[in-house]
């Protein structure tokens, strides 16, 4: 069994009288440790596609596994224990404790779960740190954004979702981040799956799932990734 596998996954919101079905018969796979970029335009469904897969969203019928256990056939109080024990979030805009440091902002993550790495460790493997005692509007976007990555690698996740984690961020800036997110995978031996419209970011995964209307249209498997300091866009 794969580690992550999406089979038939459904997923349909009700709008008053009209039915929209974002996801419609998902199906993949993602292996223990791999490089994952889900890629689709605006309403293609990977966002959605992303919640279901951190336990933020229920699917409406088909399965969702990892490592081995049925997450869509989850009960809220389970699911709030895998969002908090097994899934680290990166997500476009940081959501750090404007009243926190750096460091306690990590802490903060590290607190809830079950066997959570040193917060002071993971801030240095970030490259910050000379900046855990400063607050977030100390720091330029691009150190909050690896701020939120120390985050969600304190919490020893299984899987780190990343949802458009460098839309925020100049291009010099969002390169470092993704390769911060790639040397995360490498080094670390994390499974990371990033959603995107960014096609260039392609080029970094070992797996790339092209969304289409709601369906996974097309999976590829690189051989050899790029390094992303190469990465143009």
């Amino acid at each position: 069994m794969a580690f992550v596998e999406f089979v038939d996954v459904c997923k349909t919101y009700r709008m008053g009288d009209v039915e929209v079905r974002a996801v419609d018969g998902m199906s993949f796979s993602i292996e223990r440790g791999e490089l994952v970029v889900i890629v689709g335009p605006s309403g293609a469904g990977k966002t959605t596609v992303l919640n279901m897969l951190g336990g933020m969203d229920s699917a409406t019928s088909g399965t969702i596994t990892l490592d081995g256990r049925e997450i869509s056939g989850m009960g809220e109080r389970e699911l709030t224990q895998y969002r908090r024990h097994d899934i680290g979030f990166v997500f476009q805009f940081y959501n750090l404790v404007q009243n926190l440091t750096a460091l306690e902002n990590v802490e903060l993550a590290s607190q809830i779960c079950k066997n959570p790495l040193p917060a002071d460790e993971v801030l240095a493997q970030v490259g910050l740190a000379g900046r855990r005692d400063n607050f977030p509007a100390q720091l330029s976007g691009g150190e909050q954004q690896r701020v939120a990555i120390a985050r969600a690698l304190a919490k020893n996740p299984k899987l780190v979702l990343a949802d458009e984690p460098t839309g925020a961020l100049d291009y010099q800036t969002g390169k470092q981040i993704l390769g911060l997110l790639q040397d995360t995978c490498r080094s670390g031996g994390r499974t990371v799956a990033i959603v995107t419209h960014n096609l260039a970011f392609t080029q970094i995964a070992d797996r790339v799932i092209h969304v289409r209307e709601g369906r996974a249209d097309r999976i590829e498997r690189n051989a050899h990734p790029a390094d992303a300091s190469v990465v143009e866009w």
